[in-house]
């Protein structure tokens, strides 16, 4: 139910929900910066949520006469947006961290802050796990963005959960605010790591060099019909991976032949790369034999 692209985001959004209100609960009970800097923080997961949600739907949508390479850069788009969230938090994080230095409120009831803290970090540690693993089989940029998101409030709570110990044994009040700016130097961090990869998939990055190398390894697995192959160019969209070769076939082949070989050749590539779309331009060879390893019919003559 929950291993979709789709039902992974509605699993997120309910967790987020349920901590952003426990989060503003206690808060407020306690009137701690901290704990109100990880319900901005989760109030601000949820957008993202939300628009993971819209994402997804409009990007497993199929290819369209208008969209002939499917929706699946909305993902990407997504994720910006997300990270442009992230930022915003940082921001408001810092600037009420600041307000509370000046001003000085002491904290109380850090009891059930330190509880709050321990539900948000058993929580965030399964959500981020569950997403990063659901992005990782559907090739999902957006729901790995919400991933890290979250992931990035395990830490920050874990910051603040040590702060509010800190202080129930200390009254070291003034640590507060600046665990706040401390989660809120960390989230930005998370907005430039989801920012660079989404940019480089909407500027069409290639592959990362491990699927190139298996792409190759297909390749080069086809035996002894396949004279050589380039112009080798990958790309990705959302969960859709797209890649473009040559392949030099001996020049005496027939076509039904070398539509076989493609076909075994794309059902390879499938094989290791899901949601892999794979076009490939055939080419004859030169008449150079001598320098061909592939035994043909040609070769034997100009032999």
């Amino acid at each position: 139910m929950f291993f979709s692209r789709s039902g992974a985001s509605r699993l997120a959004l309910m967790v987020v929900v349920g901590l952003v209100l426990l989060k503003v609960a206690v808060g407020v009970v306690t009137g701690s910066i901290s704990i109100f800097a990880q319900a901005l923080d989760s109030f601000l997961d949820l957008f993202a949520v939300l628009i993971t949600v819209f994402a997804i739907s409009a990007a497993v949508r199929p290819a369209d006469e208008g969209h002939p390479f499917g929706h699946g850069k909305v993902e990407s788009i997504a994720a910006i947006a997300q990270a442009v969230l992230i930022l915003v938090t940082a921001g408001l994080i810092i600037y009420l961290a600041v307000q509370r230095l000046i001003s000085g409120v002491a904290i109380e009831l850090t009891e059930a802050g330190i509880g709050v803290m321990l539900v948000s970090i058993a929580a965030s540690v399964f959500l981020s796990r569950h997403l990063l693993k659901v992005s990782r089989a559907t090739g999902s940029i957006a729901l790995e963005a919400n991933a890290r998101n979250v992931a990035a409030d395990v830490y920050s709570a874990a910051g603040v959960l040590a702060g509010l110990v800190v202080i129930r044994f200390t009254g070291l009040d003034v640590l507060d605010p600046i665990i706040a700016i401390g989660v809120a130097l960390f989230i930005l961090k998370s907005a430039y790591d989801v920012t660079r990869k989404s940019f480089e998939e909407l500027v069409d990055a290639r592959l990362p060099a491990e699927e190139e190398d298996a792409i190759k390894s297909c390749i080069m697995g086809q035996g002894c019909q396949l004279v050589d192959f380039h112009d080798l160019r990958t790309r990705k969209a959302g969960g859709q991976r797209y890649i473009e070769l040559h392949l030099t076939m001996p020049k005496n082949i027939s076509v039904e032949e070398s539509h076989q070989l493609c076909d075994r050749l794309e059902r390879s590539i499938e094989s290791r790369l899901p949601t892999a779309s794979v076009t490939i331009h055939v080419e004859p060879c030169t008449t150079e034999c001598a320098q061909c390893s592939v035994s043909c019919t040609l070769q034997d003559r100009n032999g």
